[in-house]
């Protein structure tokens, strides 16, 4: 560890790395996160073109996050996933005290939960889920990796589920939090499922759901539970002035751009800010007012080539724990993108989840370049350089 830390603080080494990054990082998954990042901080400069002060508060902030974004790619993809892996109780530490941070610093947004923190000399506040679903990735392809000679035995199974109790329990305790808990939910059921658990596991945990959601339903608010409910009851809130307001502004402004949009800087909704949380939640419905739906399908497009590039790296890497965090990123970044165009839609409850790299947000934009340099890691570095030193003998 010592000897790998001394290196990591040795500028050679950077050097070194900074120069095979261009030679054997993934530089297509890169180019795509710029491309869609570039499209992200130009329509920002158009759905904030109504505030007073304008909006350059907005496109600076995001197009610094994007250059720090990329640079933290390029270092996360030199980091070797074995350090990692060997010290994933250090990154529980992390995980455990980032979502401490929330008793000192946490503020609430008027969004019913405390899930951001704001620290002193940052220009933006941090969503500390935002971070440590990284490390939560690492931590589960580690310890799925440490069993998988057994991976469907109950000590394992438990061993893993053991992480996602201790994080989803914790976020939910200190911020009440239940979209961005969901996350970590999903992304346990893709890595356990595509490590090879056994479908009896699912169907149990299925079940277990099933019993325990009379608790679950109880522990939500009224407001969460309309906004679940409103998707189904016609009844609830009819003049559209609760649940119902920020979904039917959504659909205004996403199907008045009809086909091609009102032009961009020319939405009449959007640029005089009408829409609520345009430049957040509901910038899918701002894309299809000033692009139309053909702007919509050019996003989702990208986002898919971008999650598909994730999954191509993690197939074609012969390593149990990087095939593993390639699909839990994939995970990740699938999950955030079906909930946010779906709340845009109305198909889905809205549980405040953004726009990959075109809604608003430093922390944001920051964290998923974070979260995809560990999939250009393993691009440079399909196999380990050791293979398969941390497998577990057979018992």
């Amino acid at each position: 560890m010592l000897h790998y830390l001394s290196s990591l603080l040795d500028r050679s080494y950077w050097w070194q790395e900074f120069k095979s990054f261009f030679r054997r990082g993934d530089l297509v998954l890169l180019a795509l996160c710029l491309m869609l990042s570039a499209f992200g901080i130009l329509f920002q400069y158009s759905v904030n073109s109504y505030r007073s002060a304008g909006p350059m508060r907005y496109v600076i902030i995001q197009t610094g996050a994007t250059v720090l974004g990329v640079l933290v790619y390029a270092a996360v993809s030199a980091i070797d996933l074995e350090f990692l892996s060997e010290h994933r109780a250090m990154l529980t530490v992390f995980s455990v005290g980032m979502l401490l941070l929330l008793v000192p610093f946490g503020v609430d947004y008027s969004s019913g939960n405390t899930s951001w923190i704001e620290l002193p000399l940052l220009p933006f506040a941090i969503q500390p889920a935002e971070v440590i679903k990284i490390s939560y990735i690492l931590v589960t392809a580690s310890v799925m990796n440490s069993h998988q000679n057994r991976i469907s035995s109950i000590p394992s199974v438990l061993h893993v589920a053991a992480h996602l109790v201790l994080l989803v329990g914790l976020n939910l305790l200190l911020s009440r939090d239940w979209g961005v808990s969901l996350i970590f939910v999903f992304i346990f059921l893709v890595m356990t499922f595509t490590g090879g658990v056994r479908l009896i596991w699912f169907a149990v945990g299925a079940g277990a759901t099933v019993l325990g959601f009379p608790l679950l339903w109880s522990r939500l608010g009224t407001r969460q539970q309309n906004r679940i409910l409103v998707l189904f009851d016609e009844s609830i809130d009819p003049q559209g002035l609760n649940e119902r307001y920020q979904l039917n502004h959504a659909l205004k402004s996403l199907t008045g751009g009809g086909l091609t949009g009102q032009g961009l800087f020319n939405g009449n909704r959007t640029q005089v800010g009408a829409l609520p949380s345009q430049h957040t939640d509901f910038v899918f419905s701002a894309i299809g007012e000033e692009l139309g739906y053909v702007g919509c399908a050019l996003v989702a497009l990208m986002l898919l080539l971008i999650v598909a590039r994730v999954v191509w790296v993690g197939v074609h890497s012969k390593d149990y724990m990087r095939r593993l965090v390639c699909f839990g990123s994939a995970a990740a970044l699938a999950f955030q993108v079906l909930v946010n165009i779906g709340m845009n839609i109305g198909l889905v409850p809205i549980i405040g989840l953004t726009l990959p790299l075109v809604s608003y947000g430093g922390s944001s934009v920051v964290s998923i370049y974070a979260m995809l340099g560990l999939v250009s890691g393993v691009h440079a570095r399909p196999a380990p350089r050791t293979h398969e030193r941390y497998i577990q003998p057979p018992r």
